[in-house]
């Protein structure tokens, strides 16, 4: 694989793709569906300070205690700070979860994390990897402008489109919804085929880590919604939203942002967790539900 192609993929491919997933969730919001911080509020703040407080320490915990080397142990930390994605809602919806609550949750921790990234990245490069030449820096504002561009901006022309032509977004979102969850799949195989012996070298180290924090997040957002006295739908949608991630971000930060291609490898892997945790996680929820429905029509 030459390297032109590569760098067209870092430098095209992954940001064209993040931007039409984040373009496809937009197609599906309204402003009348933020309504839900005021009217729900305990769902919504549980699920945001699960997001954007208590997974970054899970990632910085779990981060220091697995025995991995700077590289990986950075590349942990990283996906715990990127914003859930529209993966989480395509689960929340199969497993029949509160998607309404899943969609806010998703556009307003995307939104809180194009300023909270770039400040937790620049202190997280050398607290985990050191100082040195070889280190990667980081401007601020500059990854704020392209966050903002990658994400804030493609959901915008979303909801313009929703709010103007809603029959045009009705139509593409049958069509974007299934793509931006293939488009997802092959961001992460992408970046598994290019760096395919380092995933598989370093599987064993990372892997477990990766899981344990996915669980860790799953179950934190479970706790957060019986501590709040969610519905069992509404804590199913918490513990998707805390656990499954943009992984997509995260490889464009990774790739595109540091330019490093080992720092990659966990997010592949997480990606893979993340869908398996989760779907095993709505299959038992969905058996439930429908006991509540059975025993509700009863």
């Amino acid at each position: 694989m030459s390297q032109q192609f590569i760098g067209f993929v870092q430098t095209l491919f992954v940001p064209a793709c993040l931007m039409l997933i984040m373009f496809s969730m937009g197609l599906t919001l309204a402003l009348r569906d933020f309504v839900l911080v005021l009217r729900g509020g305990k769902a919504v703040i549980g699920g945001l300070g699960g997001q954007l407080v208590l997974l970054p320490i899970l990632g910085l915990a779990v981060a220091l205690l697995f025995p991995l080397s700077p590289e990986l142990a950075l590349g942990v930390f990283i996906i715990s700070i990127c914003p859930a994605g529209t993966t989480s809602n395509a689960l929340t919806f199969v497993g029949r979860g509160n998607v309404a609550l899943a969609v806010v949750l998703t556009a307003l921790s995307s939104l809180v994390t194009v300023f909270s990234i770039p400040f937790l990245l620049s202190w997280a490069i050398p607290f985990f990897l050191g100082s040195g030449g070889d280190v990667p820096t980081i401007s601020i504002p500059q990854t704020i402008v392209q966050l903002f561009l990658i994400t804030v901006v493609p959901v915008a022309l979303g909801m313009v489109v929703h709010r103007y032509w809603s029959a045009a977004a009705a139509r593409l979102v049958h069509w974007l919804r299934p793509m931006a969850f293939v488009l997802m799949v092959a961001v992460i195989a992408f970046s598994v085929a290019i760096s395919l012996d380092m995933v598989l070298a370093q599987l064993v180290g990372a892997g477990p880590a990766m899981w344990t924090l996915n669980v860790l997040a799953t179950l934190a957002g479970l706790l957060i919604g019986r501590a709040i006295g969610a519905g069992r739908r509404d804590s199913m949608t918490l513990a998707i939203e805390v656990g499954v991630q943009n992984a997509s971000l995260a490889i464009f930060l990774t790739l595109t942002v540091l330019g490093s291609l080992p720092l990659a490898v966990t997010q592949n892997i997480y990606g893979v967790v993340m869908l398996l945790n989760g779907s095993i996680l709505i299959r038992l929820f969905r058996a439930r539900l429908r006991a509540d429905e059975a025993r509700a029509v009863a």
